[in-house]
């Protein structure tokens, strides 16, 4: 929790674009100073320009690249308070149209930056007598998951488990440093084109240009136009959430229907076993209470 912004210190990754620049905005406003990071030099230092921030480059999937930015962080502020672990990209196909390559940038970014960002950040916010927070960007896809989205619902189911470990573990320890983890729902920024920023280690994408993908369409088809939101609002959700230590940040809830419907599946399939178990099926299994 950081009930008041005014003087303190925020970083945020992939903060040239999208919620990343929406946030830091909201941030600059509240009085912070803040940072932003991200790996187009052009978009990096317009957006610090125009809000006011510092601009540094990174590349979240290095984590030499990301301890870079925690040290020109302490050399120019001393601390950070808050930091976002926000860069982000999507390859959006079938499972069967993804190549292994698509995969590991998208897990690379989406899972590692967000690894690599509080391993390198997380010393420097616990060594603040002030403590800090951590906001992790997932999705609404780390809850429930949908056709085309294989690489990137694998990434932010990732994202979110890894949240909620580190939550429990800074609770357990009596950390002054919390953690939020941000799952919007559809939101209009520009990471249909992030594949401009993948490097070339990375080799070919299984997605031919212009090849059509009956499950991206399909995708296309499940998510309305009236149900996408600006980034301005994940962002809000975001501060708000920050400002009173809350751990979820899930907007849009007029999307809640996946969830409850992953959730009511979940628990059929936990009752059809509890049936199993009494009607002796699993005698061989061993006791978890014995």
């Amino acid at each position: 929790m950081i009930s008041d912004f005014a003087g303190k210190v925020a970083v945020v990754t992939g903060g040239a674009s999208g919620i990343g620049c929406a946030l830091a905005g909201r941030l600059v406003r509240e009085g912070m100073r803040v940072v932003i990071a991200d790996v187009e030099a052009g978009p990096l230092e317009a957006a610090a320009e125009a809000l006011g921030a510092v601009g540094i480059g990174v590349d979240v999937t290095s984590f030499e690249s990301v301890q870079a930015l925690a040290r020109a962080v302490r050399e120019r502020f001393g601390t950070a308070h808050l930091v976002c672990n926000n860069a982000g990209v999507s390859a959006m196909a079938g499972v069967r149209t993804l190549s292994l390559e698509d995969f590991r940038w998208v897990m690379d970014v989406n899972f590692f930056g967000v690894v690599h960002g509080v391993k390198a950040f997380l010393p420097l916010l616990d060594a603040n007598p002030d403590g800090g927070h951590i906001v992790n960007t997932a999705s609404w896809n780390g809850l429930f998951a949908m056709r085309a989205l294989g690489a990137y619902a694998a990434s932010k189911y990732a994202a979110v488990g890894f949240s909620e470990a580190l939550d429990l573990e800074l609770r357990a320890e009596g950390s002054k440093v919390g953690v939020s983890v941000l799952c919007p729902g559809p939101v209009r920024t520009n990471i249909r084109t992030s594949a401009r920023n993948r490097g070339g280690a990375y080799g070919p994408t299984g997605r031919r240009e212009g090849e059509p993908d009956l499950h991206e369409q399909a995708f296309r088809g499940t998510v309305r136009p009236g149900l996408w939101i600006e980034a301005d609002e994940a962002a809000g959700a975001a501060v708000e959430a920050v400002r009173e230590g809350r751990f979820w940040i899930l907007t849009q809830p007029e999307l809640a229907a996946p969830y409850e419907a992953r959730a009511r599946a979940l628990a059929a399939a936990l009752e059809r076993e509890r049936g199993a178990a009494r009607a002796g099926i699993n005698r061989d299994r061993p006791d978890p209470n014995s």
